[in-house]
């Protein structure tokens, strides 16, 4: 049985582990520009970090949790136990370094009631993620604090890094236990007559110290939880996209804002938007930058969603992330963190900036210093991969950042031959004739060229193979990160186009390894995660493939209904990358493309 959570969160602080069977968070986290990576705050070996309990004369009141999503996004849970009910309500409010619960409940068991509510838990220890956990040594410590009416939890390396502080709104008597793992109980007591309610409201303050996290606590007990909780509300209904298959919008939105709150968010240190792979310590890669990941999954729903925002996270790319760009994967700051080369990840940004311009019609950052120095770099330095044999661009790993077998991969250079043509678009009346002109004809020598060396005969019939080298050796394969599936997506073929239909018959057929064909759960995956991938699930949403991959996703629980790296062919649960965000945010878009758009990749700039 898989452990099941409701992950939620802000841009601030991510709630990744909120268990459902018993409504206790397990910890949470916040992203660090001075760690360049990600601080996660957990619970005891044997309790959790924050626990909600609700108990009367007869003993605990919190059992057989009925949950659902508010907007899809905010967890609420009902219980009813000896004729009391208690709803539960877990939010991170938009735009504080906070978040909040509320327990409500009503006393409907016809005699008045003795009503013990709050919260409990343990603090274990403090991890570091960045692709790893590293615990973090340091002090951990609990005090009261007159910022609050309350305990403050404090973690020093000899000076301060993080705290965090809880505050409620009704009367709470505080038991605090300073030791290797601190703990602390939090109780408010009332009588219920028949008929009654109570409402506690708990709010949890993060912050550099003292101070900001009591007062970041505070802030939100002077806004009222109602406020906040109606303000978050509208926020995400104004971004929540619908099909007009309720089934689907559910999926389509829980992915969505997964993404958006997974896969980016802003340094508690810095307040710096920053891209990454995913906020939750679940995903075996978390707190890193891939320039794939980030802008050829993640970057185009959230572009749906919000083009504000989007242009903001721009603005990190060719800032912050430029100076590395195109290698393997990079810390938050930008520095380097696995090296080796990629022309997948080189490409990202350019694809980007065109659907950017395409979707907010805002042409005029493409003259913003920042973005078209960035643009010219990247240039600069497609051309020093170029086989002067093959016209073909070389990769050093491929698009799971595996190592290649040969150098020219035939969906890297179909996506750079798509960014050539874009770019000489977006600059058609800013940059000089001789340089429009170099782009134009590149672009049609790249094409010219994938058709005559990317394409071979196999089985008696022609098909785009994965990659070639300049000796004349080729190989049949596919990759979910980056697939000869999307080729008419990326507008180098036609559905029609008898070539790619051959390629996708073969990559899908028994006999080829990773097909999955006759499973209950059938899609491609390779030697990377050998099970089916999401990734391969969504591609086919945009490729022709809509109806099976809908099936699929509707059968599959995936991670809790959230994307993951790939499921178990016969069950459909996740067997890697739980918590996988820009996945999340790559399904988001390929559901809004496959319904809306019938899942051709818009051509127009």
């Amino acid at each position: 049985m898989q452990d099941c959570y409701l992950p939620t969160g802000n841009e601030f602080v991510s709630l990744p582990t909120l268990d459902q069977t018993t409504a206790s968070i397990e910890s949470f986290t916040v992203l660090h520009m001075g760690c360049k990576g990600m601080l996660a705050f957990w619970g005891g070996e044997c309790e959790p970090l924050i626990r909600p309990f609700v108990r009367a004369e007869e003993g605990e009141l919190l059992c057989d949790l009925k949950w659902k999503r508010e907007c899809d996004w905010i967890p609420r849970f009902e219980s009813e136990k000896d004729g009391v009910c208690t709803e539960g309500i877990f939010l991170a409010p938009i735009g504080q370094k906070a978040f909040a619960i509320r327990l409500a409940i009503t006393n409907h068991s016809g005699k008045e009631r003795e009503i013990s509510c709050g919260f409990s838990g343990a603090w274990g220890k403090v991890t570091h993620s960045v692709n790893e956990d590293k615990t973090v040594t340091g002090q951990r410590k609990i005090y009261r604090s007159g910022w609050n009416d309350g305990p403050v939890f404090d973690l020093s390396i000899g000076m301060p890094v993080m705290a965090f502080a809880p505050m409620a709104a009704l009367p709470v008597k505080w038991e605090l236990e300073q030791g290797e793992e601190i703990r602390y109980k939090g109780t408010h007591d009332c009588r219920l007559k028949s008929g009654e309610s109570v409402v506690f409201d708990i709010f949890w303050g993060v912050g550099f110290e003292e101070v900001s996290a009591a007062t970041a606590a505070k802030e939100l007990v002077r806004q009222s939880f109602d406020a906040v909780y109606e303000e978050t509300l509208c926020w995400l209904r104004k971004r929540r996209k619908t099909v007009g298959i309720p089934e689907v919008d559910s999926l389509l939105n829980r992915n969505l804002f997964f993404n958006f709150f997974y896969a980016t968010g802003m340094t508690m240190d810095t307040e710096e938007v920053v891209m990454v792979t995913s906020r939750s310590p679940r995903y075996y890669v978390s707190a890193a930058y891939w320039d794939r990941d980030s802008l050829l999954w993640s970057f185009p729903s959230i572009l749906k969603a919000d083009p504000q925002y989007a242009k903001e996270l721009l603005d990190y790319v060719f800032t912050r992330q430029i100076k590395q760009i195109g290698i393997h994967s990079r810390y938050i700051d930008g520095t380097v963190l696995e090296p080796g080369f990629e022309l997948d990840e080189l490409c990202a940004p350019l694809m980007a900036l065109s659907r950017y311009v395409s979707t907010a019609g805002e042409v005029s950052i493409l003259q913003e210093s920042h973005i078209e120095r960035g643009v010219k770099k990247i240039l600069s330095i497609l051309k020093t991969k170029r086989s002067e044999a093959l016209h073909l661009y070389e990769t050093f790993l491929q698009p799971t950042d595996d190592m290649r077998v040969y150098p020219y991969g035939t969906y890297d250079n179909v996506l750079t031959w798509r960014c050539l043509r874009d770019v000489e678009k977006l600059y058609q009346n800013l940059w000089p004739t001789e340089t429009l002109k170099w782009l134009e004809e590149e672009a049609s020598t790249l094409f010219r060229a994938i058709c005559t060396h990317c394409i071979k005969e196999y089985q008696g019939k022609k098909i785009f193979v994965w990659s070639v080298d300049e000796k004349g050796n080729w190989d049949v394969y596919d990759e979910p990160p980056g697939s000869l599936e999307l080729l008419p997506f990326l507008g180098f073929c036609t559905r029609e186009d008898p070539i790619w239909q051959n390629t996708v018959e073969i990559l899908r057929s028994p006999d080829y390894a990773y097909s999955f064909a006759g499973k209950p759960f059938s899609d491609i995956g390779c030697p990377h995660a050998p099970q089916p991938w999401i990734l391969s699930v969504a591609n086919g949403l945009i490729s022709g493939r809509k109806e099976a991959s809908l099936d699929f996703l509707l059968r599959a629980s995936m991670d809790n209904g959230i994307a993951c790296e790939s499921v178990d062919e016969m069950t459909g649960e996740c067997t890697t990358g739980a918590a996988f965000a820009t996945c999340a945010g790559f399904l988001a878009y390929c559901l809004m493309e496959g319904f809306n758009k019938g899942g051709v990749e818009n051509d127009s700039i």
